[in-house]
């Protein structure tokens, strides 16, 4: 019961990983792209008014190009999956002999024995076919299947709420306290969302937080240096 159980939670966690990747790169492109943008046009001598209407529109334009490049993303990768899953179904039905013995080999190769391989092919075609080539062969499931929706779904609304955080704290701070302010804030968001990326992909917390911390200040320092260069004075 204890086993079955946590094999049932493994599979439904791993079914949230394509949405949770595009969430949290969503996420931090929206609060980087958004705060660089606000502390540019800041540190151009700009108004408070013309600083948020910048902001805004980069969330919206952001939220749109980010769902639009997710769903065409996984879409091809979705039309690779079907063209894939529909040559396998065409060669198990004009070659099922040659298709079972292709299954067998790939249990062989996999550690068991022929005698027992050739039966977990023979078992699993029997069953389902094309769900055992789609697995073991062609290393597809339902679990990790390609949904361009969701994705684009999830990458244009966590841009969207990664850009509010920049753009509420511009709206909130004096004027002149813009730019510093809005940098802090962004840092330490990006560093949470570092950490929580790298969790999820089970890579090295510290590398990932400083890699985003150090890679995001930059590019809000360079948007500021860029402002002032070309910004004009009130």
């Amino acid at each position: 019961m204890t086993s079955h159980h946590l094999r049932h939670h493994e599979s439904h966690a791993l079914e949230h990983v394509g949405w949770l990747r595009a969430a949290v790169l969503g996420a931090n492109d929206g609060i980087l792209s958004t705060a660089s943008l606000i502390v540019g046009v800041a540190s151009a001598s700009a108004g408070p008014r013309e600083m948020l209407v910048a902001g805004t529109a980069g969330l919206v334009a952001g939220s749109l190009s980010m769902a639009a490049g997710e769903y065409v993303s996984v879409s091809s990768q979705a039309d690779l999956e079907h063209a894939d899953l529909a040559r396998e179904r065409h060669e198990l039905h004009n070659d099922p002999e040659g298709e079972l013995g292709e299954l067998t080999g790939i249990y062989r190769k996999r550690g068991l024995d022929p005698a027992l391989a050739a039966e977990v092919a023979r078992q699993l075609t029997e069953h389902d076919a094309l769900g055992a080539h789609a697995r073991d062969e062609l290393g597809l499931s339902q679990a990790m299947a390609a949904r361009p929706t969701q994705a684009a779904l999830a990458s244009a609304f966590s841009f969207a709420a990664g850009a509010a955080i920049p753009l509420a704290v511009a709206a909130l701070v004096p004027f002149r306290h813009v730019s510093i302010t809005v940098m802090a804030v962004s840092v330490v968001m990006l560093a949470v969302l570092g950490g929580l990326g790298a969790r999820t992909g089970r890579a090295p917390v510290a590398r990932a937080v400083l890699r985003v911390v150090a890679l995001g200040t930059a590019a809000m320092l360079l948007t500021i240096v860029i402002g002032r260069l070309f910004g004009t004075t009130a």
